[in-house]
């Protein structure tokens, strides 16, 4: 609530000080000519050189509620110099030195959003962790999450809010799930190697199982109830670690050509056992020789989790299909199966982590409630999406939506470790 009325601040602060400049500029000189300060279009925001109420006093309500503001605030022209500039944008060291002394200049990630948002004519919103002084220094990084937005043709403004704490307690977080699920791993591991060795020791010919003891019976169903529950605790560990990954705590690799072909027959072969034993029909239809952009090992994680959720929910002798389209931008993959549906109350929610639409189906087949939400993780990682649609008793169709174009060369940020970035329409 606090950063919707910063920025809804921020809009009437600017809106007043634009207003205010564009009526300032049409005061005339006693000589007659009229006060433009520079060449046509650089008078619509009154510059900010430290004195009150700027070079041609410019005071009152917008400017005090621009200073006012815990969000920072910088006003770049077309030349990308600061024109106005607020005290918490200061504070935050979005200001350098300019080339002549005495002069100051932007940022760097500044004036690339800036760059940005004249070219594509959209506002563009980054998250990032701007080091503190020239070498970083021994201080935790500053957190920042910058909007820029045009004002017009020319003029760009950059809303920038801090999140240093609510970055810290990210990495906390996910440190915290990556140390425990990576410790988790060694006893989860012992304890089904101990379930087979009691299975081994319990196992027994099917001519001498009516004959032997009551507590030699029970001894096995626990024994194969404790690798069973091992076996789906492993599971857990094992996709809590892939989605701490996926969320942050390791660095994306960079985007290269993944060949759909090989990922369709990646997918078939990691599910072929469990569709087998179910007498599930995998069938793929789709043309040959497609490529996406970015991690092949994340993208066959997505379209077998897609995979296997649908032979968890399909009955048996059904059939799984898998069907690609190809358009100038996207590749839809889509995994359709003949299952029990989801109900229309849940088909908002089945990408959320732990959430089961069937809690007594998920609990059978040893599901964590990851596997969707690690898939659309994926997805929005590689600038896709990945939706569903369902109803009860007719099956469900999940598209993973992936784009079929390289994506745009990172921007330079010589001085910033880019966490999250995207971009949105006016």
């Amino acid at each position: 609530m606090e950063w919707d009325y910063a920025i809804g601040m921020v809009a009437a602060a600017l809106a007043v000080g634009v207003g205010a400049g564009l009526a300032l500029a049409r005061i005339r000189r006693p000589g007659g000519e009229a006060r433009t300060g520079g060449p046509e279009g650089s008078a619509d925001i009154e510059p900010d050189d430290d004195r009150p109420g700027g070079k041609h006093g410019l005071k009152g309500l917008g400017r005090k509620s621009l200073d006012s503001l815990r969000v920072g605030v910088v006003v770049l022209d077309a030349d990308d110099h600061p024109v106005l500039v607020n005290p918490a944008a200061r504070a935050m060291g979005l200001l350098r030195s300019g080339g002549a002394p005495g002069t100051i200049a932007a940022h760097p990630i500044l004036r690339t959003l800036a760059g940005q948002v004249r070219r594509t004519g959209v506002r563009r919103e980054v998250e990032l962790d701007l080091p503190r002084g020239r070498a970083g220094g021994g201080h935790a990084p500053l957190g920042l999450h910058l909007r820029a937005v045009a004002l017009n043709a020319t003029h760009v403004a950059v809303e920038a809010a801090d999140v240093t704490e609510s970055h810290r307690l990210a990495r906390v977080r996910r440190d915290f799930v990556a140390n425990v699920s990576h410790e988790l791993k060694t006893p989860i591991g012992a304890l089904q190697l101990l379930a087979e060795a009691l299975l081994d020791a319990t196992q027994l010919p099917e001519a001498e199982m009516e004959t032997q003891s009551e507590d030699l019976l029970a001894a096995r169903r626990f024994a194969e109830r404790i690798h069973h529950e091992s076996a789906r605790m492993g599971r857990l560990v094992n996709e809590l670690l892939e989605l701490t990954r996926l969320q942050g705590a390791e660095p994306l690799p960079n985007p290269e050509p993944v060949s759909l072909d090989w990922v369709i027959a990646e997918v078939i072969d990691r599910t072929r056992t469990t569709s087998s034993a179910k007498s599930i029909e995998i069938a793929y239809e789709g043309p040959k020789g497609s490529m996406v952009y970015g991690s092949d090992s994340q993208i066959a994680t997505a379209v077998t989790n897609l995979v296997e959720n649908a032979i968890a929910y399909s009955g048996e002798d059904t059939k799984v299909s898998l069907t690609m389209r190809h358009t100038d931008d996207w590749i839809e993959i889509d995994v359709t199966d003949q299952g029990i549906g989801i109900a229309p109350h849940d088909v908002e929610r089945v990408f959320e982590r732990f959430y089961r639409a069937d809690q007594a189906r998920s609990r059978s087949t040893g599901g964590t409630g990851l596997g969707l939400a690690i898939v659309k993780h994926i997805a929005t990682n590689h600038g896709g999406r990945v939706d569903v649609t369902s109803s009860l008793g007719d099956g469900s169709t999940f598209t993973l939506r992936l784009p079929a174009r390289p994506p745009e060369s990172p921007s330079s940020s010589p001085t910033a470790i880019e966490i999250e970035s995207g971009v949105t329409g006016r």
